[in-house]
Order: structure tokens, then sequence, then C-alpha cells
């Protein structure tokens, strides 16, 4: 026995060995400037998510952004909702986008709501744990039906966020297709005046919205009613409309420096 054990003792410089790569494994992670796959298990359900780690961590002050992405990008592969939006846009911008972001993925046929809500909170509590984000830094934004999602999340926790900047999203039904005669943001559907009621629920988070002047998906009418509920609530809020871009109003607004730089410049109260 006891030449068996001395047979598989490892040489102490190969230990160290082992230890040091361990540990450059562990910092490259945590700084790469990548996107890293995430899990977690919500009410007996696994859902998968990535976070966009940028290449400096200031631990305890590095903003957050949560994105929530569209219709095209639902289902449970945990990749698809990088794709469109703002992961294309990260990847060429890896070096030197300075915050955390959370890409929750919504299931097939779901929208930004009910327990979907609660697994993108989930998602971003930890993520925000995990690499140190700042809590009082951190920002919302999505595109079209995660433009709706934006609104619906901020509804529900209007506390949580320092900013927001939904892109081609709305409060109520569009009324342009069938499916997406679901979508509407559910805590002020039932309202008479879902508009206001919305504004006046977001009006102390400061707010820009994007929009294409030709959408024929969710028509740009949904922002532009939402800007002026939100004016006439006192709100802090923008509006940018692309007088040449349909529905893909993203890549016009993640690609926009003025976004990053007024975004990045706010925080919770």
């Amino acid at each position: 026995m006891t030449r068996s054990l001395r047979a598989l003792r490892i040489p102490s410089f190969l230990i160290a060995l082992a230890l040091l790569m361990t540990a450059c494994a562990s910092v490259n992670e945590a700084s790469g400037g990548r996107f890293l796959p995430r899990e977690l298990t919500l009410d007996g359900q696994t859902y998968r998510y990535q976070v966009f780690v940028p290449s400096r961590l200031v631990e305890g002050k590095t903003p957050v952004v949560l994105f929530l992405h569209g219709s095209g990008e639902r289902g449970s592969d945990g990749e698809k909702q990088t794709q469109a939006g703002l992961g294309p846009y990260l990847r060429t911008h890896a070096d030197d986008f300075p915050a955390i972001v959370v890409f929750p993925q919504s299931p097939d046929g779901r929208s930004w709501d009910g327990d979907v809500a609660q697994m993108a909170f989930a998602a971003l509590d930890a993520a925000t744990s995990e690499f140190g984000g700042d809590p009082d830094r951190i920002y919302l934004t999505g595109m079209s039906r995660g433009g709706y999602g934006t609104f619906e999340l901020a509804t529900l926790q209007p506390q949580r966020f320092a900013a927001l900047a939904p892109v081609c999203g709305g409060i109520t039904p569009p009324g342009t297709r069938p499916d997406l005669d679901d979508l509407e943001v559910s805590s002020v559907a039932s309202h008479a005046d879902p508009f206001t009621d919305a504004a006046q629920q977001l009006r102390h988070i400061p707010t820009w919205l994007f929009h294409g002047a030709k959408d024929d998906v969710v028509p740009p009418t949904q922002s532009r009613r939402m800007y002026a509920a939100m004016k006439a609530a006192g709100a802090d809020v923008r509006y940018t409309e692309f007088p040449d871009a349909s529905h893909n109003a993203w890549d016009s607004a993640y690609g926009s420096p003025e976004l990053w730089t007024w975004l990045f410049a706010q925080r919770r109260d």
C-alpha cells in the first residue's frame, strides 16, 4: 500500500503549476470581455442565460445592463438572445464596453411577464452578485417584445433601475398581426389610459425611447404616445425616431455613442 501511494505522489512543482493555471483561468473568466453561459432554476424549471463580462471589472462599481430580446430570440438554447440587438454590438465593442450585460432568454410562446419576468430578475440578481455589479447603476433595455418587457419589468419594480432604454416597444397591443395581440404591459393593460398610468409609475426613471418611423410591426405611435405621457408626467424623457428605419431600430439605437454616454451617467436616487 505504501508503494502504491508513493507511486501516485504528484511532484510539488506540478501541483503549483496546476494551481497557477486554475487561478489564471478564474481571473480570465471574470475579466475576459466575453459572453459566459449561466443557468438558474426557478420553481423547478431551469433557464439558460448569458452574461457579458467587460474587460475590466471594478467590484461594486461596474454598471449592469439587463437586455430583453424580441420574439425571434425566444427558446431554451441559451444562445439566440445574444444574436440580435445588443449582443452583436457588444461583439464589436468587447474591448471597451464598460458594463456587465445580462441576457435572459424567454421561453417559446411567452412574453416578459409573470414567471418569465421573475426569471429575468433572478438572472439579473445572480449576475450582479457574481460579478460585483453596482446596484445603483442598473439599466434596463429591450427591443420589440423586449421593448414591451422593458416597460413591464420597470412597472413591476420601479425602484430597481437607474434608467430605461426601450427600443421599438410599447404599452398596448400594436394591432398589426394576430401573433402580437398578446403584447401589452400587463400591470396597466386593464386601465382606462394605460400610457398615462404607466408614465405615472415610471416618471422618476430617466428614459430614452427609440423607434423607427417606418415600423409596421410595432407602430411608432406606441413610443410617441408614451413619450407624450411621460413628458406630461414631468419625467426626464427623451425620444429618438429614426426616419428611415422600419422595425429594426435596435442597430441604430445601440450603435449610438450618445445613448451609452447618457445611460452610464444615470444613477439610482
